[in-house]
Protein backbone atom coordinates (compact mmCIF):
# COMPACT_ATOMS: atom_id res chain seq x y z
CA UNK A 1 0.00 0.00 0.00
CA UNK A 2 1.43 3.58 -0.67
CA UNK A 3 0.70 6.48 1.18
CA UNK A 4 1.83 10.41 0.11
CA UNK A 5 3.62 11.62 2.74
CA UNK A 6 4.83 14.58 0.63
CA UNK A 7 4.53 16.91 -2.17
CA UNK A 8 7.20 19.76 -3.28
CA UNK A 9 6.98 22.10 -5.67
CA UNK A 10 10.12 23.33 -7.79
CA UNK A 11 10.44 27.30 -8.42
CA UNK A 12 13.27 29.76 -9.43
CA UNK A 13 11.75 31.80 -6.51
CA UNK A 14 11.42 29.92 -3.83
CA UNK A 15 11.19 32.49 -1.23
CA UNK A 16 8.20 34.38 -3.29
CA UNK A 17 6.51 30.85 -3.02
CA UNK A 18 7.52 30.30 0.69
CA UNK A 19 6.22 34.17 1.54
CA UNK A 20 2.75 33.09 -0.26
CA UNK A 21 2.33 30.04 1.47
CA UNK A 22 2.79 31.22 4.98
CA UNK A 23 0.14 33.28 4.23
CA UNK A 24 -2.26 30.68 2.56
CA UNK A 25 -1.16 27.94 5.72
CA UNK A 26 -1.16 30.93 8.35
CA UNK A 27 1.91 29.89 9.55
CA UNK A 28 5.64 29.71 8.88
CA UNK A 29 7.63 27.31 7.38
CA UNK A 30 7.81 24.42 9.82
CA UNK A 31 11.58 23.48 8.26
CA UNK A 32 13.97 25.60 6.51
CA UNK A 33 16.83 24.50 4.65
CA UNK A 34 18.67 26.55 2.07
CA UNK A 35 15.89 27.49 -0.57
CA UNK A 36 13.58 25.46 0.90
CA UNK A 37 10.87 25.65 2.70
CA UNK A 38 8.32 23.37 4.07
CA UNK A 39 5.05 22.79 6.08
CA UNK A 40 3.54 19.84 7.70
CA UNK A 41 -0.21 19.98 6.51
CA UNK A 42 -2.29 17.29 8.28
CA UNK A 43 -0.87 14.47 6.62
CA UNK A 44 1.77 16.23 4.32
CA UNK A 45 4.42 17.94 4.18
CA UNK A 46 4.33 20.48 1.88
CA UNK A 47 7.33 21.78 0.52
CA UNK A 48 8.67 24.91 -1.83
CA UNK A 49 12.17 24.78 -3.16
CA UNK A 50 14.93 25.52 -5.79
CA UNK A 51 14.85 24.18 -8.68
CA UNK A 52 17.45 24.88 -11.55
CA UNK A 53 15.88 23.72 -14.38
CA UNK A 54 12.36 25.80 -13.37
CA UNK A 55 12.10 29.04 -15.55
CA UNK A 56 9.11 31.54 -15.43
CA UNK A 57 5.68 30.45 -14.40
CA UNK A 58 4.14 27.08 -15.25
CA UNK A 59 3.29 26.51 -18.92
CA UNK A 60 0.69 23.50 -17.83
CA UNK A 61 -0.75 25.09 -14.71
CA UNK A 62 -3.84 22.40 -14.40
CA UNK A 63 -1.81 19.19 -15.18
CA UNK A 64 -1.23 18.78 -11.46
CA UNK A 65 -4.07 20.06 -9.09
CA UNK A 66 -3.15 19.91 -5.09
CA UNK A 67 -6.40 20.63 -2.47
CA UNK A 68 -6.18 21.74 0.95
CA UNK A 69 -9.17 20.52 2.58
CA UNK A 70 -11.44 22.57 4.59
CA UNK A 71 -14.95 22.62 5.77
CA UNK A 72 -14.99 26.28 5.27
CA UNK A 73 -14.64 26.63 1.65
CA UNK A 74 -16.29 30.15 0.89
CA UNK A 75 -14.65 31.59 4.26
CA UNK A 76 -11.19 30.60 3.39
CA UNK A 77 -11.91 31.63 -0.73
CA UNK A 78 -12.36 35.11 0.65
CA UNK A 79 -9.71 35.50 3.05
CA UNK A 80 -6.66 33.76 0.95
CA UNK A 81 -8.25 36.19 -1.94
CA UNK A 82 -7.88 38.87 -0.06
CA UNK A 83 -4.09 37.97 0.41
CA UNK A 84 -3.51 38.53 -3.61
CA UNK A 85 -4.16 34.80 -4.82
CA UNK A 86 -5.10 34.73 -8.69
CA UNK A 87 -8.86 33.57 -8.80
CA UNK A 88 -9.02 30.60 -11.39
CA UNK A 89 -12.82 29.42 -9.92
CA UNK A 90 -14.88 30.73 -7.38
CA UNK A 91 -16.23 28.37 -5.36
CA UNK A 92 -19.07 25.81 -6.93
CA UNK A 93 -20.24 22.46 -5.69
CA UNK A 94 -19.85 19.49 -7.22
CA UNK A 95 -22.08 16.42 -6.09
CA UNK A 96 -21.62 16.68 -1.99
CA UNK A 97 -18.33 18.67 -2.16
CA UNK A 98 -17.39 22.73 -2.61
CA UNK A 99 -13.85 23.97 -4.56
CA UNK A 100 -12.42 26.36 -5.17
CA UNK A 101 -9.43 27.20 -7.73
CA UNK A 102 -6.21 29.36 -7.35
CA UNK A 103 -3.34 30.08 -8.77
CA UNK A 104 0.05 30.57 -6.74
CA UNK A 105 2.91 33.49 -7.82
CA UNK A 106 4.34 30.49 -10.17
CA UNK A 107 0.89 29.61 -12.00
CA UNK A 108 0.46 26.71 -10.13
CA UNK A 109 -3.25 25.73 -9.40
CA UNK A 110 -4.26 24.47 -5.62
CA UNK A 111 -8.28 24.26 -4.79
CA UNK A 112 -9.68 24.41 -1.37
CA UNK A 113 -12.03 21.30 -1.13
CA UNK A 114 -14.35 20.72 1.30
CA UNK A 115 -14.28 17.28 2.64
CA UNK A 116 -15.66 14.73 0.10
CA UNK A 117 -18.79 13.04 1.66
CA UNK A 118 -20.01 9.66 -0.28
CA UNK A 119 -23.39 9.58 -0.84
CA UNK A 120 -23.54 5.33 0.24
Amino acid sequence: MLNLNSLMIGSMQPKVLADFYQKVLGKPADMVEGEWYGWQVGGTFFAVGHHSKMKGKTKDAGRVIFNFETKEVKEEFKRIKNLGAKVVKEPYQMESAWIATFADPDGNYFQLMSPWESKN
